[in-house]
Parts: structure tokens; sequence; C-alpha cells
């Protein structure tokens, strides 16, 4: 079993801890690993149960808050399965950017390699300024 870091970094340089998750496969599609995550995402939202969302993706009924969270308007236990298919429509509708190792990859079947201490990068990407 191995340990993949996941990073979240944004278009403007910000970064936020990263943090790991064990994932007994050698190779997994981009698809599968998005679900990986966020379904920890969530189990640990799940488990705590705070008004306070820290996720890859907005869950809906929430506002976004400066430290880039998410807070529930009403606290409530959060479906992993609907956060996922959140997270796979951002990811089509280019809402972020998956980085394995050193290379972007575009489609979400498709499969990478996941060797011991793989890093992989979220990159949301933040909108222009009046441009």
């Amino acid at each position: 079993m191995g340990m993949v870091t996941f990073v979240d970094e944004t278009t403007s340089g910000a970064r936020r801890d990263a943090w790991g998750l064990e994932i007994a496969e050698e190779r997994l599609s981009v698809r599968e690993l998005i679900r990986r995550r966020v379904f920890q995402e969530v189990a640990e939202y799940n488990a705590r149960r705070s008004g306070e969302f820290r996720g890859l993706v907005q869950p809906t009924d929430t506002e976004r808050m400066l430290n880039g969270c998410y807070t529930l308007r009403t606290p409530r236990r959060m479906d992993p399965e609907q956060q996922a298919e959140l997270a796979l429509t951002a990811f089509g509708r280019n809402g972020f950017l998956v980085l394995v190792g050193d290379r972007q990859v575009e489609e979400l079947d498709a499969e990478v390699d996941l060797p011991l201490g793989t890093e992989v990068v979220f990159l949301k990407l933040v909108p222009l300024v009046g441009g």
C-alpha cells in the first residue's frame, strides 16, 4: 500500500497544506483518484459534523469563506456520491487541472502510475479580474 499526497493550489499562487491518502493500487484512473479524494473529504466532514467543509469543490447550499473553505448554511450529513459528481463535472469544465508528478492529465479515464510518494496537485483556476 502506498501513500499518495494531495495538494491544492490556485493559479494565484496559493497552496494549501498537503495531505496523504493510502492507495493500494499502483495504477488508477484520474476519475477514481478524484472520487477517492472526495470520498475521504466527505467522510472526514461527516465524522466531525462541523459547519466548515474543506474540499475540492463547493457543495450545494454553502458559502465560500475567505480561507478557501465552505460553510454549510445548515449543518448536515454530506452525500459523497453527489460531491464526487460535482468534482467530476468541475474537472470536465476545466474548474481545476490535475497534475500527477510532473505531468498534466487531461482525461478522466486516463490511467496514471502511482509509485510510492506520488504527489497529485489539484490546480484550481482563478478567473482574471478585469480580463
